[in-house]
């Protein structure tokens, strides 16, 4: 006798999931086109607003510079060869006897100068001529997270590829080429921006602001954008504790991360307390636009950047200053400082050690002994 298949309740199963509408069933092998547009949006509400820019800006060039180059739509996989012609367009190289119309030595770099003109007017480029390497490299890191989304062949992994762009590294490192990278706002030049900020309630969420930003580990543009009451407890008049739910190195927001709680301490909570009692904020965004007298909307993290480069200019600062400054600007004065790395990591948030350093060790070294030995009083024998 066949033995009957029962609910764990013990009754039979019945047959109602099999839905009454005859929803169509779909093939587990296959993503439905609408799944397709759901995940899409996950990813990209998961992405930050700032990557999305970036990477759509990116994107938008790769469409026209294939359009104008090999007369054709753009369609992945590209081919190794697309990727190579790419980097000889946008990557200068010093020119030799036989480059057409470049003297001995100079740079030069493949791109027609009709397509050049023609990415400026479309508004692809700023300006004509070879772009940074950051650049470029930027270009072909989203056109590798094409190719992987899609799970196709990617040409960036290519050792063709690979290798070119490991010999173009160390021909702009020989040449003295540095990567671009905003100057540093450390403790004095930060200190300078502070007594701009006279200008009434402005200049009380302006203050607030960029001492929240440095002195709680050099927050990014987006991290000090996205503050909410919520986040922020109190501990007494010289203390305040912000819980960091997101960050770059956190995206998940990871429930037991023991760092992302930031200490806002001493001068920077009395700046805090001054901008929450004027501008009456007490849930939502921390920092707000002035709207006559009275907070209003939340700051967009552009307007982070906005606010750095006017106190800049107003406290007669130079050098080419913006958001990731106060980030920056901290490191380097942690490191000037001696603050030990664990501890000044703890506060940023880094993960690498690497990246870290290039700005840590940049302090740490004006603050050298063996940098002041001219300096350092003579032993006697």
């Amino acid at each position: 006798m066949r033995k009957r298949h029962t609910h764990p309740t013990g009754t039979r199963p019945r047959a109602a999931l099999v839905p009454r509408d005859c929803v169509t069933g779909l093939d587990p092998q296959v993503l439905h086109a609408e799944a397709q547009a759901s995940v899409a949006a996950l990813l990209k509400e998961g992405e930050s607003a700032n990557t999305v820019r970036s990477y759509a800006s990116a994107l938008r060039y790769w469409v026209a510079w294939f359009r104008l180059r090999y007369r054709r739509a753009l369609a992945l996989p590209l081919p190794v060869p697309v990727v190579l012609q790419f980097l000889v367009d946008h990557v200068q190289r010093a020119g030799g006897a036989g480059a057409p119309g470049a003297a001995e030595g100079a740079l030069v770099h493949d791109l027609p100068d009709a397509i050049d003109e023609a990415l400026v007017a479309g508004g692809f480029k700023a300006s004509r001529g070879a772009p940074a390497l950051n650049t470029v490299l930027h270009r072909l890191a989203v056109l590798s997270k094409a190719h992987q989304l899609r799970e196709l062949a990617n040409p960036i992994r290519d050792p063709a590829v690979r290798e070119l762009v490991r010999r173009i590294r160390r021909a702009h490192a020989t040449r003295g080429v540095r990567p671009a990278a905003k100057a540093a706002l450390t403790k004095d030049p930060l200190t300078a921006m502070l007594e701009t900020c006279t200008d009434g309630l402005v200049g009380v969420r302006d203050r607030a602001l960029l001492l929240f930003a440095w002195a709680s580990g050099g927050r990014r543009r987006s991290e000090v954008a996205g503050a909410v009451m919520e986040n922020l407890t109190k501990v007494d008049d010289k203390t305040y504790l912000y819980r960091l739910a997101h960050s770059k190195t956190d995206q998940a927001g990871t429930a037991d991360n023991e760092d992302a709680v930031k200490p806002v301490v001493g001068v920077a909570a009395a700046g805090l307390a001054a901008w929450l009692e004027a501008s009456g904020v007490t849930s939502g965004a921390i920092f707000r636009r002035i709207r006559g007298s009275k907070a209003a909307e939340p700051l967009a993290d552009q307007a982070v950047w906005r606010i750095v480069k006017r106190r800049t200019a107003l406290a007669g600062l130079e050098g080419d200053f913006g958001a990731h400054s106060l980030r920056s600007g901290f490191i380097t004065e942690a490191g000037r400082q001696n603050v030990p790395l664990k501890e000044a990591m703890a506060l940023t948030g880094h993960r690498s050690v690497m990246t870290f350093l290039r700005y840590y060790q940049s302090g740490a070294v004006q603050s050298s002994r063996a940098a002041n030995l001219l300096s350092s009083p003579a032993t006697e024998e």
